[in-house]
């Protein structure tokens, strides 16, 4: 692993991201239990680390973090990340009170934002992409990730009443 390659845009970036992203996830009112709270910052990291590890590094390597193919100190930060994006997830999923009807137009807004901020990741250079990858391929792959997202809150909150609201 390299600490550094090279200090610059994409790593400045990635702290001013993590810094208001970690922000809004302390300092949002509290709907979430804290147990949902840790399980959807964990599952963001999980599923958004699964993926990047075979579509954007090991197996496939559509796109490289950072300045690199090597993994460095601020892939870090980058993973942080999603841990941000599976508590919004849920925490949007409860306040808006998404159900059967509404799933799917929840699920379709998260991809969308999910290519937006890929797209903004481009610009900043966190995001490289390589062998003929494009933005657009990404989509089918959101709609997958938020979809078992949703599934995995309507599972965690459904299993047990007291894991779904701030006691």
């Amino acid at each position: 692993m390299v600490w550094i390659e090279n200090f610059s845009l994409n790593e400045i970036s990635l702290i001013i991201l993590n810094i208001i992203g970690y922000s809004f996830l302390f300092f949002l009112p509290k709907r979430l239990s804290r147990e949902v709270k840790c399980l959807s910052v964990l599952a963001g990291l999980a599923i958004g680390m699964l993926f990047d590890f075979t579509i954007g590094g090991g197996i496939l390597d559509f796109y490289k973090q950072n300045d690199t193919n090597r993994y460095e100190l601020f892939d870090v930060f980058y993973f942080a990340l999603f841990g941000v994006f599976g508590y919004f997830f849920m925490y949007f999923y409860d306040k808006f009170r998404v159900n059967k009807v509404t799933f799917i137009y929840y699920i379709t807004a998260w991809s969308i934002v999910g290519i937006l901020v890929q797209w903004l990741f481009s610009k900043l250079h966190i995001l490289t992409y390589q062998n003929n990858f494009e933005l657009a391929y990404s989509f089918p792959i959101f709609l997958l990730i938020q979809t078992l997202t949703g599934f995995f809150y309507m599972f965690i909150t459904n299993s047990s009443g007291e894991l779904s609201k701030e006691s």
